[in-house]
């Protein structure tokens, strides 16, 4: 990630860190480095549009923020980073689970108090493969957003005002088709009410978001995974992941969501965090049968 050359107005702010945390395995590979030292955000605040650089120098981390909503990034920052987390809680009994454990030392679990921003991407991802939601995601956000503020070349979410305002066909072009659209278009008008749920517990946060038409067990637990931080979320219903738990945690290269939730019931309070592990560990089952091409449906 490159710096914009020209300078921009920015407040700073110094925060004590564990000496093992990675800012890659806490805050992903699309707001980190490889290092695991360095780290960015770029989000839309309740104060206004905000970029946040973190930067991890042992034991301490140095926050460079700029733009309306700075101050609001800087105060999320801890929660961010995971430093409200507490993966000691977490006693792995299975080996694989031991192992990953140490081997990836520095995983918290954070949260950006986001909800809106959670959202939209777990709605790209219902019901199609991965790299397909991506291409989406990477092409609304370059179609309809702007530039974070400050010199780091990034892109702000789109704003919800603007999603909400979108005839079907400009999503159509992107390779959106109809269901995600208006569901998209639909939360975007609920943007305050959705929000809301960063106020709230995890159970009343869950039916809220449950409560919405179109948001079923899968895509709000992926919202409280990353708005909430909640280290018990879930994604019931996903494509691969019984597959992934059941031949981790079993040696059985095929299951179904009865059978993954069996075998997470002894970590249950931290399911959440044994799932970040198995993906952070590359663990994948066996695969079968042959590959689909995917389809964009701006194509037909």
């Amino acid at each position: 990630m490159r710096r914009r050359e020209k300078t921009h107005h920015m407040k700073q702010r110094s925060l004590d860190v564990p000496s093992d945390l990675n800012l890659r395995l806490t805050l992903g590979s699309g707001r980190a480095d490889d290092s695991g030292k360095r780290g960015w955000w770029a989000t839309r605040t309740p104060d206004g549009a905000a970029t946040l650089l973190i930067e991890l120098d042992g034991p301490r981390i140095e926050a460079t923020a700029w733009g309306d909503g700075a101050d609001w990034v800087l105060d999320q920052t801890p929660r961010l980073v995971g430093l409200d987390d507490h993966p000691e809680e977490f006693i792995p009994t299975h080996r694989v689970l031991r192992d990953l454990t140490k081997r990836k030392p520095g995983l918290r679990i954070g949260r950006t108090d986001r909800v809106f921003e959670s959202i939209v991407p777990a709605i790209l991802g219902q019901k199609i493969a991965t790299k397909e939601a991506r291409r989406n995601q990477r092409a609304l956000t370059k179609t309809f957003s702007e530039p974070a503020p400050g010199p780091l070349e990034i892109t702000l979410p789109v704003a919800s005002e603007v999603l909400a305002d979108l005839p079907y066909w400009r999503l159509h072009e992107l390779g959106i088709e109809r269901k995600r659209a208006d569901l998209l278009r639909f939360v975007a008008k609920r943007t305050a009410r959705l929000e809301e749920i960063a106020t709230m517990d995890k159970d009343a946060a869950f039916a809220r978001l449950t409560a919405f038409p179109g948001i079923g067990p899968w895509t709000a637990a992926l919202v409280m995974g990353s708005a909430l931080g909640d280290v018990d979320a879930v994604p019931v219903g996903d494509y691969h992941l019984a597959n992934t738990v059941t031949w981790a945690l079993a040696g059985e290269p095929r299951g179904d969501d009865r059978r993954m939730l069996e075998l997470l019931e002894p970590y249950k309070g931290q399911r959440g965090r044994v799932i970040r592990l198995l993906k952070e560990g590359r663990i994948h089952a066996p695969k079968y049968g042959p590959k689909s091409a995917i389809r964009s449906i701006s194509q037909i």
